[in-house]
């Protein structure tokens, strides 16, 4: 009987223990693990912060292993989903390298770098067309290229009508000297016309005229001289062939100022004005650079390209700038009093740019910002920004990524309790 009793009060203890066992172990589980209900304490991807989890464990999209975060348990989640700060502990600011410069006015040098080609300065050019009809007697200048100079003769022209108006005007001067002292206003007139009409429709020079009328007959033929000192660019006769009046004979260019067409893109345009100074070189002449100056700006932009046409006239010493040669441009830009922050304190995402401010201690905002032009030295800043505001300018991808974790969960991203990580998405 006492063995049975024994045996029995046996039984009753293990059976209590096995009862309260599992509750225990499960209340022991249960205080290790941290969650978002009720508790400020998470597990989620450094990677992908869209990966929530209440237990520690690897992130289901890249394999890395989930860490622990905690949000403000004194704030309720709607209010910490519309904050824009992030507070970063002194070792996370270390740890992050996250360091702070305040925005100031400054002289911005901003540089315009583009590319254009040479071309012939339009009011450097002259054409030489035939006046009347006629024969080319003899040609001076035979072959495009050859530089010639400022009233070198050109070519000879034979024409009946030239002859016919020299003898009116020999016959003019005659009738007026055999008429000595009693020539009359009428004579001089008839002088003047025909002296005229060699002038203005034949294109004969004073000097010319006045070998016409000390000889006693006219001459069979004229020698055209050139207008410019230039280059020949296109030679269209060839001796003995007869031409008509207005046919073309010669193109001339006087290669000793060119112009340069640049191509200037939109968001430069407004640092371009007239008369700017502009530096260019050559892959002709390595190590040469070439000075112009800013002449026009073309008021319309290429739909194309969306670049707008600058030109740009500068001096060709030695005539080493070729028309239709390829030149790189530089024009320096001074731009006074503007806002400026260092390169890295610009995140630039895409979409937006933005600028993470110090407001307090420690606690960083975010902020979108209107960029100007920028360089190595420097980023323009027009608007988002204040003149003293203190900008994180290393470390802001670190205060971005922390921005991200330290917003509070959604209800498609966190884990039930209990439960684990979402699955991944299905990639194709």
């Amino acid at each position: 009987m006492r063995i049975l009793l024994a045996i029995l009060s046996l039984g009753l203890i293990l059976g209590l223990d096995a009862c309260t066992r599992p509750a225990d172990s499960k209340k022991d589980d249960d205080s290790l693990r941290t969650t978002d209900r009720g508790g400020n304490e998470f597990y989620t991807c450094p990677m992908h912060p869209s990966v929530r989890s209440d237990r520690p464990g690897v992130c289901p999209i890249c394999g890395m292993a989930l860490v622990r975060r905690s949000v403000p348990s004194e704030a309720a989640g709607d209010v910490v989903g519309s904050l824009e700060e992030v507070s970063l502990s002194a070792s996370q600011r270390v740890a992050a390298n996250v360091s702070t410069k305040a925005v100031g006015r400054g002289r911005f040098i901003h540089t315009v770098r583009t590319v254009g080609v040479v071309d012939f300065a339009e009011p450097n050019q002259a054409t030489v067309a035939a006046r009347f009809r006629g024969r080319i007697e003899k040609l001076y200048v035979n072959f495009t290229g050859q530089l010639v100079q400022r009233g070198e003769p050109l070519f000879e022209m034979h024409s009946p009508d030239l002859i016919t108006a020299e003898q009116e005007y020999i016959l003019a001067l005659r009738a007026r000297e055999g008429e000595g002292a009693d020539a009359s206003a009428a004579h001089d007139r008839m002088v003047a016309a025909a002296e005229e009409k060699l002038i203005v429709h034949f294109g004969m020079t004073r000097e010319q005229i006045r070998h016409v009328a000390e000889s006693p007959e006219a001459h069979s033929s004229v020698t055209f001289q050139s207008p410019i000192r230039g280059t020949v660019v296109a030679k269209e006769i060839q001796e003995g062939e007869y031409v008509d009046e207005g046919t073309l004979l010669y193109k001339l260019v006087d290669l000793s100022t060119v112009w340069a067409y640049l191509d200037v893109y939109e968001q430069d345009l407004r640092f371009i004005k007239r008369g700017q100074r502009v530096m260019m070189t050559a892959d002709a002449y390595p190590g040469e650079a070439f000075e112009g100056r800013v002449a026009f700006i073309d008021p319309v932009v290429d739909p194309q390209t969306r670049s707008v046409r600058v030109r740009v006239v500068m001096g060709n010493a030695g005539e080493k700038l070729k028309p239709q040669m390829f030149v790189t441009a530089v024009i320096q830009v001074a731009v006074e009093n503007v806002l400026i922050v260092p390169p890295g304190a610009i995140l630039f995402t895409g979409k937006r740019d933005v600028a993470w401010v110090e407001v307090k201690p420690n606690v960083f905002e975010s902020r979108d910002v209107v960029v100007g032009v920028q360089d190595d030295e420097g980023v323009e800043i027009l608007g988002g920004l204040k003149e003293g505001e203190m900008v994180a300018t290393t470390g802001g991808f670190m205060i971005e990524s922390e921005s991200q974790l330290q917003q509070p969960a959604s209800p498609a991203s966190v884990s039930p309790p209990g439960g684990t990580a979402p699955p991944a998405s299905k990639q194709k």
